[in-house]
């Protein structure tokens, strides 16, 4: 497949991430939910939600259109395998910290290292 275009699904697939974030509030109930911890606590998780969206937003605005730039030059071949270490982080993370025997946990795992491909297979099948 061609580098370009498997950089620019990784792009929408973080654009994805990034409405799914935004989202959180309602899917997890965090009015109720985030009422529960300290006032810290309660920030500290809503502005890392926050900043983690805005991360994906960047990841796939410079995906969807600028690629090329990303394949060519070195800051992009960077940015790729930082992308690609970042779902791999990720892909870890979700083994660690939440249940792997639930059918949900070894999906979101899946997605996960499906992001890392995305962006790593640029690195490895250099065109």
């Amino acid at each position: 497949m061609d580098n370009h275009a498997v950089i620019q699904i990784g792009g929408f697939y973080n654009i994805g991430f990034a409405v799914f974030h935004i989202m959180f509030w309602k899917i997890f109930g965090w009015k109720t939910e985030l009422s529960k911890l300290t006032r810290i606590n309660r920030a500290v998780m809503q502005v890392l939600n926050l900043c983690l969206t805005f991360c994906f937003v960047f990841f796939g605005y410079i995906s969807v259109f600028h690629a090329g730039e990303m394949i060519a030059s070195r800051i992009g071949q960077k940015m790729l395998l930082f992308i690609a270490l970042f779902w791999l982080v990720r892909a870890v993370e979700q083994v660690v910290f939440f249940d792997f025997k639930r059918p949900m946990s070894i999906a979101m795992t899946v997605l996960f290292l499906f992001g890392f491909c995305l962006y790593a297979y640029p690195l490895v099948f250099v065109s």
